[in-house]
């Protein structure tokens, strides 16, 4: 037996199965991840969660920590067709929908749950719409991660909004972030996540402002002295895929992809409060003050400021009166 030949008709034998039987693994697309958070984050946990209940679907292939596309480039990625997944931030849609603005405002959500009711909601359905049908996302949920509280050095107290006058506060850059820390009262300072840290420890800015998971996963508590629980926005982001990517699944697949999307959100929230609960006590052990100001005298002042503002204009009308009434 010609055992070179035998091994070459198996060879060629097994690029013609190939060619015209393509395996599974094969056919299912790969999805791209962009995130800007961590390995450590709980949303991490959250993404490989997802990427199991998929697996049958399409294979999700995640890069976290800015790794693949730099925070706030993500958007412009998944609409130019190089990335297929992402997690949003809803500034960054409302820098091309400014209709969305008002999601990002001050003390808009009352919690976790208000803000998953409003995605779920008919007036949530018509700004998951607006970014279909203008941006080329699909929206599959709201990513909570903690209510926003104000982390200071030094040890001035702070009761209302009046006591924010003249701190550094630092913030992201982009007009929806800094005017969120104009309407708590501060001063602020846009500045680059991964450079909070060293900003607090030499006195370049006199606070941050994140949700407590945050302030333990970058060690922001080492360089503060103490937190103010303003809580005075609901953070989220947005987990979306390309309306492309989306497109091409069926519509069984994209039942499924929704059940599992909804399934780890569900995760990653309970994950979130139970979280910052435990935290609040454990900053107090390390020697944090933890501040209760008057939130109704926040609330008041913010949202006076957004409805004088120019962005106000933009917004949907009644959209707010709706959004409380849920």
């Amino acid at each position: 037996m010609n055992l070179s030949l035998s091994r070459r008709a198996l060879m060629v034998g097994g690029l013609l199965l190939a060619a015209t039987m393509p395996s599974l693994a094969q056919d299912k697309p790969v999805l791209r991840f962009s995130a800007v958070f961590s390995e450590q984050d709980i949303r991490a946990e959250m993404t490989q969660q997802l990427a199991t209940s998929i697996a049958d679907i399409a294979t999700l292939e995640p890069y976290y920590g800015g790794n693949l596309f730099k925070q706030g480039t993500e958007l412009v990625a998944l609409q130019r067709g190089n990335l297929e997944m992402g997690n949003i931030a809803p500034q960054d849609i409302s820098n091309q929908i400014p209709a969305w603005s008002v999601l990002t405002s001050a003390y808009l959500f009352r919690d976790a749950d208000h803000l998953r009711t409003f995605f779920d909601s008919e007036v949530g359905g018509e700004f998951k719409a607006m970014a279909e049908e203008q941006l080329g996302i699909h929206i599959l949920g709201p990513t909570y991660f903690g209510a926003r509280q104000v982390g200071l050095r030094g040890d001035k107290e702070i009761k209302t909004p009046a006591d924010m006058a003249g701190i550094k506060l630092r913030m992201p850059g982009g007009d929806a972030w800094q005017f969120l820390g104009t309407s708590l009262g501060a001063n602020p300072t846009p500045m680059a996540y991964a450079e909070v840290y060293t900003g607090l420890q030499t006195g370049a800015i006199d606070g941050q402002d994140n949700p407590l998971p945050n302030v333990e996963n970058m060690k922001f508590y080492e360089v503060m002295d103490q937190i103010v629980l303003t809580s005075h926005l609901v953070g989220f982001d947005l987990l979306v895929i390309s309306k492309g990517a989306w497109d091409a699944m069926t519509p069984e697949q994209q039942t499924a992809f929704t059940t599992a999307a909804t399934a780890a959100i569900d995760f990653s929230q309970k994950a979130h409060l139970d979280r910052e609960a435990a935290l609040v006590e454990q900053f107090k052990g390390a020697g944090l003050a933890i501040n209760t100001p008057d939130v109704d005298a926040f609330r008041a002042h913010a949202q006076k400021v957004y409805l004088d503002s120019e962005l106000a204009k933009d917004w949907p009308e009644g959209v707010v009166d709706r959004i409380n009434a849920l």
